[in-house]
């Protein structure tokens, strides 16, 4: 089953668009100058950037050493939000953050525009933050499933208040 427009059947899952990769590049190279972009008309283009910055960090924003936690606990809130907890103060308060822009966008009123429900969201954005170091391709299938279901369990349970007026 492919993807569907908006305005399409709804038992079809919404598109997940990636921005124009020469856009994106030109956005990149701009906040790197810490030029404030103008002209931006494609939410795609600072999502894939969003997304790119997160992937390119040299270790992910959930370190390796808490990744067996979170696949072990990808069905449990409490222990979830715990390895959170856990995390190293900078990693644990850019999470947050994240998680607290992703809860913006599961909002009804926001999923009913973007078409990006909290299982989109959670599918897109885990693999920017987690990373499987294994080369079992059977193992990274089964834990890209566990990678998204912890996300998504963030994204519903994860109290962020705490970030509320943090830049």
């Amino acid at each position: 089953m492919g993807c569907r427009e908006p305005s399409a059947a709804p038992d079809v899952p919404p598109c997940r668009v990636p921005g124009d990769i020469d856009e994106v590049n030109a956005l990149k190279l701009q906040v790197d100058q810490w030029k404030i972009p103008t002209g931006l008309e494609d939410p795609h283009v600072p999502a894939s950037l969003l997304k790119l910055w997160y992937r390119e960090l040299e270790e992910p924003l959930i370190p390796h050493d808490f990744y067996e936690r979170c696949i072990t606990h990808y069905e449990n809130p409490e222990a979830a939000v715990a390895v959170v907890h856990s995390l190293p103060r900078i990693n644990k308060m850019v999470l947050c953050y994240l998680i607290r822009f992703l809860q913006v966008f599961v909002q009804p009123a926001n999923v009913a525009v973007t078409k990006m429900d909290v299982n989109n969201l959670a599918m897109v954005m885990a693999p920017n933050c987690l990373r499987c170091q294994s080369d079992d391709p059977r193992v990274i299938f089964e834990n890209t499933r566990k990678e998204m279901s912890f996300l998504r369990v963030l994204i519903q349970h994860l109290d962020t208040s705490f970030m509320e007026g943090v830049l």
